[in-house]
């Protein structure tokens, strides 16, 4: 009994020896997410399971992302493999209709303007001092897109992998708080009261068929060093579209997206530990995220107001901002907003195109830096 205690006791000192002010930092940045996504419902799907897994990686001693350890196990398997961001991927493409954008081509451009904030933050990185592959990875927080910027990260800059994969998830959740001013800020009172038409116009079985094929290899012969993350999220919107694997759909949608995005977020949040996160360099690093994806939306909104110019006020420049790839929150942003100024207004299936415009853009942005990347001997 006495033993017992002794033991018990110097294992308490032990773990208080090793217990870095920092630990007790990211302790409560993890309680902040978990604060968030439960009472706030900022993306609670993410938000818990990383909340939860920086507070466990940084109890001390437990040794949870050492060699053998419960979630170092689990974080070379799918993180390091890059297969948890890919299999998501495939979720993704078997939730996602690209109707919209196929009815309306032209929210195609959106969803271009709408990645412009990523190289822009590239090339402020790279004028800070940031490497070639970090610069990349931290442009690519402004994709909004969390398995994008996972997938770059665990590949080319994993010491990165904590600080990047917080950022791309907790501004995704923060979106309709981060958007709407600077919508206002960017657009007069008349534009933002713009009632767009809903088109009549029907997209055919066939059509939609063809889009992720003939998409998949446009986009690998422009960008093959990207085309995992292209080829994937195409073949499960080619499952939905296709009818004929409704069982393999369902379960790319649900379970499968369920269980990876589970692990991936706990892998995230294991990442947080406190002596290698509380560093200048991460801070440098949120605050470049954040200039990402607010860039994003100033360059989506002005190429609407572009195209409000040009169409003689037919297009609402306010369905700019959908162009990032926060698939469909920032779609539903854009409808809100529309109706918060005119109850006329509805935005949401032409955002939605510029939306999912925006998804594909994204993976392309990134595709074709990695390919550029390859192609100067990089990586």
């Amino acid at each position: 009994m006495a033993d017992a205690m002794l033991s018990g006791l110097w294992g308490l000192v032990a773990g208080a020896a090793a217990f870095h002010w920092s630990n007790a930092v990211m302790m409560i940045v993890g309680g902040v997410l978990l604060y968030l996504g439960i009472k706030k419902g900022f993306e609670p799907l993410l938000l818990v399971p990383i909340g939860f897994g920086c507070i466990l990686v940084n109890i001390p001693l437990a040794g949870l992302m050492e060699k053998g350890g419960f979630l170092r196990t689990i974080y070379d398997f799918g993180v390091i493999t890059e297969l948890f961001p890919l299999f998501i991927f495939i979720g993704i493409g078997a939730m996602t209709d690209f109707g919209p954008v196929l009815e309306n081509p032209y929210t195609f451009l959106l969803g271009a303007a709408g990645q412009f904030g990523i190289f822009l933050t590239l090339l402020l990185a790279l004028a800070l001092g940031f490497p070639y592959l970090d610069a990349v990875t931290i442009g690519i927080i402004g994709a909004c897109d969390g398995p994008t910027v996972i997938y770059v990260a665990s590949q080319y800059a994993p010491h990165l992998l904590g600080p990047v994969s917080v950022a791309a998830y907790s501004y995704m959740s923060l979106v309709p708080v981060l958007q709407p001013p600077i919508m206002k800020m960017l657009t007069s009172q008349k534009e933002r009261e713009v009632v767009m038409k809903t088109g009549q116009k029907t997209v055919s079985k066939m059509t939609k068929l063809l889009f992720p094929i003939v998409i998949t290899i446009i986009g690998g012969l422009i960008a093959p060093h990207g085309l995992p993350l292209l080829a994937t999220i195409m073949l499960g919107n080619f499952m939905k579209e296709s009818g004929a694997v409704a069982r393999l759909t369902k379960t790319s949608e649900n379970e499968l997206a369920n269980i990876v995005t589970l692990l991936l977020a706990i892998c995230i949040g294991a990442t947080m530990s406190g002596p290698t996160f509380v560093q200048p360099t991460t801070i440098i690093i949120l605050a470049l995220g954040l200039l990402a994806i607010c860039l994003d939306t100033v360059c989506g909104v002005l190429f609407g107001k572009f195209l409000y110019l040009i169409t003689r006020g037919k297009i609402n420049p306010l369905i700019g901002a959908a162009g990032i790839s926060a698939f469909p929150m920032s779609a539903r942003v854009v409808q809100r907003e529309g109706q918060k100024y005119n109850k006329k207004s509805f935005l949401l299936m032409h955002a939605m195109g510029a939306n999912a415009g925006g998804q594909v853009g994204s993976v392309m942005a990134a595709a074709v830096m990695l390919s550029v990347l390859k192609g100067m001997g990089i990586i």
